[in-house]
């Protein structure tokens, strides 16, 4: 799980932000939000809200960076990283950035930091928290040079030809994790953390995102079992009494396959004549009566859910992350707070963080903690601001829907009047 997550100069984040998965000292709703792992109180959830372009997604992108970086390392060095830093300042485009997480896997928290320019890896810690902190790797890097120096702490077990093999082939483009996965050793504590980020750390789901082809590919090869996500789409009043998944073969148009030979331009490629593919259909019971409708003509929601579902149900199974981009995308507000509380209530120690402009969930004390409630909003500079529900006095507030409307949490859309005059 996140205990919590920092950022600097990515994107339209500038000065330091941290989102936090601590739960404050508040009890309201624990066994539902909280779990207690490695002698911490974590949160299950974190909602975002703020106006367009205020930096929400960014939040999400900079953690889904993060897993690239560790789990995809590149192949050359010569290959520059994939972001941009804060851009509204004459000065922070030739600084470097910064992200840092503290994680636990399996009762045993870590600290991983990493300082970074487009070039490569300026500087890489990891801790672990055993219960004192303790370093386990410090990296440094000579980006002129392209050279990478890794220094151990000297209770880690590891021989010296081992680190000179992992130090060749992190290059400096590299995270020392991903130039253990592509180096033919075994360090024991490498190992336990980055299968945190193997097993736990999921890419975004974006609103165009076709969640249905990987539940089915899920289904297909037996990590999801398809009776679970039919479970879950009844409880949402789909309808829905079956999942059938037909193999169908497609012939390709001769037209594409003699563009891909003459692209190709090598007799040793032999180009298929038809593709095979799955044809999803839901089986409806509609008055004791059963229906075969085919995906492409169930509704938006329905298509949305279904992909949903598997998430859920994958959330449910095993101890997962899953960063979500406007969550509310397609679903009624209902199916919006059924889906949360499913999570929150069948859930052990996984994750969801997701943006959102769903504001009825505000007015909904009873079922929502205020440390899992999160803004964003843009200072002078137009840099990116987080901060938590938690962090306001709201005594004295009977309605944080009416609150936040208002802007009393900011947060929201600062708009002009809506006359526009435009020379005919």
């Amino acid at each position: 799980m996140i205990v919590n997550f920092s950022i600097q100069n990515f994107g339209s984040i500038k000065d330091k932000q941290t989102l936090s998965f601590e739960a404050d000292a508040s009890k309201h709703l624990e066994d539902t939000y909280v779990v207690h792992t490695a002698g911490k109180r974590l949160l299950k959830l974190a909602l975002i809200y703020g106006a367009n372009a205020s930096g929400k997604t960014t939040i999400l992108k900079a953690l889904d960076f993060l897993g690239e970086l560790v789990l995809n390392p590149k192949n050359k060095k010569i290959e520059e990283l994939e972001f941009e830093p804060f851009l509204f300042n004459s000065e922070t485009y030739k600084q470097p950035s910064e992200l840092s997480i503290e994680f636990i896997q399996q009762e045993t928290r870590y600290l991983y930091e990493i300082t970074f320019t487009k070039k490569g890896i300026n500087k890489e810690v990891l801790y672990k928290f055993s219960p004192r902190k303790t370093l386990l790797f410090k990296r440094e890097t000579n980006l002129e040079r392209q050279l990478t120096n890794i220094s151990f702490q000297k209770e880690f077990s590891i021989s010296k030809n081992a680190k000179e093999t992992l130090q060749n082939n992190t290059l400096s483009n590299n995270t020392v994790f991903g130039g253990f996965l592509k180096t033919n050793i075994d360090i024991e504590e490498l190992r336990h953390a980055i299968n945190w980020f193997i097993y736990c750390f999921r890419p975004i789901i974006y609103t165009k995102t076709q969640l249905e082809g990987f539940v089915t590919r899920e289904i297909e090869r037996g990590y999801l079992k398809k009776e679970d996500i039919v479970k879950i789409l009844k409880k949402a009043d789909f309808h829905i009494s079956d999942i059938i998944l037909e193999k169908e073969e497609k012939s390709i148009p001769s037209e594409l396959i003699n563009l891909l030979k003459n692209e190709l331009e090598d007799e040793r490629f032999e180009v298929k004549k038809s593709i095979i593919s799955t044809k999803i259909i839901f089986e409806h019971s509609v008055n004791n009566n059963l229906y075969a409708l085919p995906f492409q003509l169930e509704s938006e929601g329905t298509k949305r859910f279904y992909g949903f579902a598997g998430i859920l149900a994958l959330l449910i199974k095993t101890p997962t992350i899953f960063p979500i981009d406007e969550l509310e995308s397609s679903l009624h507000p209902d199916l919006y707070t059924h889906f949360l509380l499913s999570f929150l209530q069948n859930t052990q120690h996984s994750q969801l963080i997701a943006t959102t402009h769903n504001r009825e969930l505000l007015g909904d004390k009873e079922n929502f903690r205020n440390d899992v409630i999160w803004f964003t909003d843009k200072d002078e500079d137009c840099a990116t601001e987080l901060y938590s529900l938690a962090d306001f006095d709201t005594s004295a507030i009977k309605n944080f829907l009416n609150a936040y409307k208002i802007g009393k949490f900011s947060g929201v859309p600062r708009l002009f009047d809506t006359f526009i005059d435009l020379e005919q």
